[in-house]
């Protein structure tokens, strides 16, 4: 099958951080996929801005090293073509040196779209943003690009947001959330909203409960210490799972336009029933992994990797979320995240209601209510869960079976990694896929209540072991409803 590309216009990309490690794994591929495949115009610039003393010769051979590592099907003429487009400009954000002489390089075009993706930890947001303010680069051409965590709670996310919206209108700030960029996240939204068959079906009268569940089977490794000042819950609640949540609860938008989509996602995390000191320690759980195995072999515990003998950061989270609409009145979202679990994978389960009555005898089996799964990684595909005869004579036996839809086997072409989606909707100008400003305001009003139930309590987090599937009170959370984590679906 061919995919249609559409060329975006002429354009100059800053990347803050060129020499870290999102640039090296996902933003250095992302751009030369989309160079390879055609869509990037032949004056499109990539400047790449960091402290080190790197030439422009120096950065592309970090570049080739790069894409050398983490694409697989490089092809050496294109590679050289790419590289010619990087130029490297040295700066200290902290002492703002080399600032002056990124506009240098940047005045050469006045016309072009600009954009600036702030590769860098979020202390430093909005000291760039001030600096590009103060040199005169941003104007009504310009866009930029914020990672999360976009603060650590409601205040400083707002701090945040007001700097860099004062260098900044809001129509030319990307929140990105590279989850919303996956191929199976839109489909989401397709399979709604594009089928007759979900949508009269979507609704409480129907849907027994919703699972989101983002696991890794990996540590924090060398983000330790970063993570013990954020934890799952603000790493991985407040954003991703946040924003899935807001895909599968959301009513209809009036069209695909970037505030008609986030104006719905808005009201779901307006309507998240609150979670407080009042409820928190009967509808969430926290972890913290222990020593263990994974991928056939030892692993430490948190503790051990952090070099510490003590810490109250989780590194699992689950949440029983009710949304108080029509819509979802009584239909629980089960919500799970953590690191150390006994797989990589991150999938959205939508359980249906049981049939009202069944017309079939004892011998034919049971009957299993339907299931849809909707896999974001790492093998995106769509799967639903629907009983049918079991084949042969001898009566009717019923059983179910999956009607199966991966990507990599419906399209055969290489499916496309979220942030080469995402850059590209930068220049373009589209917002659809990127968090408005009272989008960040609304999720942390929701969590931030969660972050202090837990900090009065003074509980410290439940262990769990690395390898396994969370704390057995994550269990309980859910069996207490009736209901099980759809475990026999990660695979």
């Amino acid at each position: 099958m061919a995919v249609r590309v559409i060329e975006v216009a002429e354009f100059d990309l800053v990347v803050f951080g060129a020499s870290g490690d999102l640039a090296h794994r996902k933003l250095l591929p992302a751009l030369y996929h989309r160079d390879a495949d055609g869509q990037m115009p032949d004056n499109a610039r990539i400047i790449a801005s960091a402290r080190r003393d790197y030439s422009d010769d120096d950065y592309r051979d970090y570049a080739r090293k790069a894409l050398q590592e983490h694409v697989s099907d490089l092809d050496d003429a294109h590679l050289e073509k790419f590289l010619k487009r990087i130029r490297y400009v040295k700066i200290d954000i902290g002492t703002a040196e080399g600032f002056e002489d990124l506009k240098t390089v940047l005045v050469e075009r006045e016309d072009v779209i600009r954009a600036f993706y702030l590769a860098v930890g979020p202390d430093l947001f909005g000291t760039i943003c001030e600096n590009l303010g103060k040199i005169g680069v941003v104007n009504s051409h310009s866009r930029v690009v914020m990672e999360k965590p976009i603060g650590k709670d409601g205040a400083s996310a707002k701090a945040l947001n007001a700097t860099v919206g004062a260098v900044f209108n809001e129509d030319q700030i990307f929140r990105i959330d590279h989850y919303l960029g996956k191929e199976t996240v839109q489909n989401l939204m397709a399979l709604r909203f594009a089928n007759a068959l979900f949508e009269p079906l979507w609704n409480a009268a129907h849907i027994d409960h919703v699972q989101i569940t983002v696991a890794e089977s990996l540590g924090t490794g060398g983000r330790a210490g970063y993570y013990d000042t954020a934890g799952a819950l603000r790493d991985m609640v407040q954003n991703h799972i946040l924003q899935l949540l807001c895909l599968v609860a959301m009513e209809p938008p009036e069209s695909m336009n970037a505030d008609s989509v986030r104006d719905e996602k808005l009201k779901v995390l307006k309507a998240l029933a609150p979670i407080g000191e009042h409820n928190a320690d009967k509808l969430t759980v926290r972890g913290q992994y222990r020593a263990g195995a994974s991928a056939g072999g030892a692993v430490p515990g948190y503790l051990e990797e952090l070099g510490n003998d003590q810490s109250g950061t989780e590194t699992f989270v689950a949440l029983k979320a009710e949304i108080a609409n029509w819509r979802w009145a009584g239909v629980p979202f089960y919500l799970r995240t953590g690191k150390r679990l006994a797989q990589r994978v991150s999938e959205i389960v939508v359980q249906f209601r049981p049939i009202p009555h069944s017309i079939f005898d004892e011998e034919a089996g049971a009957i299993t209510a339907n299931r849809l799964i909707i896999r974001l990684q790492p093998d995106e595909g769509v799967q639903m869960k629907v009983m049918i005869k079991d084949p042969g004579p001898g009566g009717m036996r019923l059983r179910q079976v999956p009607l199966d839809m991966s990507f990599a086997e419906a399209f055969k072409v290489r499916n496309p990694d979220a942030y080469e989606r995402l850059i590209m909707d930068v220049i373009r100008g589209n917002q659809t896929l990127f968090m408005r400003r009272d989008e960040v305001d609304a999720a942390w009003a929701w969590i931030d209540p969660i972050q202090a139930a837990w900090a009065a309590s003074k509980e410290t987090p439940k262990g769990y072991t690395a390898g396994t599937w969370g704390p057995s009170a994550s269990i309980a959370l859910v069996e207490r409803d009736g209901r099980t984590w759809a475990e026999d679906e990660l695979v």
